[in-house]
């Protein structure tokens, strides 16, 4: 699944393509919009919010979306091939310099311009946002002391932003066993502002990484990395489902620098 950063990056592109263009074409393939037509309205902005896009068209539309495991969007210039298969386009925005196309979109709709809230208004504190406040994810974080940290720092209600990686990454960095519970994670602080420093570092690159190597293979401290001996200590990297049932994700975790206890 994209990262906060992912998203964040997406949006600038969206936003610098086709912000203050008139739409020639629009193309909604899910069925509760397939007779929508938003051609002639002028796109706005577009902006992400987590890692939910939100594309404001004219003055009283905006197409929310959210990328999912597979999503994404591509811009290519009128007439070109595109890079993923046809069938898999869930939006098509024309207009005259590019065409904007969602791929296997998890979430498409357009809602009123003043219903954003009800798209969005659940997440928390956005890492990549105008509205960060950490002090505020801290807070919600600690409502629930007993919830594993690997999950508390997944639950967008928290803080906006961190998907599965950044999860495994974050309780890595911090020495922090993924299942300990947050109320015996003394520096909770220091981990959620860790968490806003990473994405922001890592916003601006397509290769994102946690170890500071940008070279193939070598980003990560953990994720993706079982059986494969830890970077610091050489012991193998673990991996486990982890999370409430039905919504299960795999975390990584070196046992030896991320202790139990």
């Amino acid at each position: 699944m994209p990262e906060g950063d992912t998203v964040w990056r997406t949006a600038r592109h969206l936003d610098r393509a086709i912000t203050g263009q008139t739409l020639t074409k629009t193309d909604f393939r899910v069925p509760e919009l397939a007779t929508l037509d938003l051609s002639g309205r002028v796109v706005e902005s577009t902006v992400a919010r987590g890692k939910h896009l939100l594309t404001r068209i004219g003055p009283d539309h905006t197409l929310h979306t959210h990328l999912k495991m597979e999503g994404s969007w591509h811009l290519y210039k009128p007439g070109s091939r595109w890079r993923r298969p046809a069938h898999e386009a869930r939006v098509v925005l024309g207009t005259q310099p590019w065409s904007a196309v969602g791929f296997a979109l998890g979430i498409v709709e357009v809602i009123p311009r003043s219903e954003e809230e009800s798209a969005v208004g659940h997440l928390g504190p956005d890492l990549l946002g105008p509205d960060w406040d950490p002090d505020e994810a801290v807070r919600r974080v600690r409502e629930r002391p007993d919830r594993a940290i690997a999950d508390a720092l997944l639950d967008q209600r928290n803080l906006a932003g961190v998907g599965n990686m950044y999860k495994s990454e974050l309780c890595f960095l911090a020495g922090l066993h993924p299942w300990r519970p947050v109320s015996e994670v003394a520096a909770l602080d220091r981990l959620v502002r860790r968490a806003h420093l990473v994405l922001d570092a890592n916003k601006q690159r397509v290769e994102q990484t946690t170890t500071g190597d940008t070279r193939r293979g070598s980003t990560m401290w953990v994720f993706r990395r079982d059986k494969q001996p830890c970077r610091r200590c050489g012991t193998p990297i673990r991996v486990a489902m982890q999370g409430p049932d039905g919504q299960q994700r795999a975390t990584y975790w070196c046992p030896t620098c991320q202790p139990e206890a």
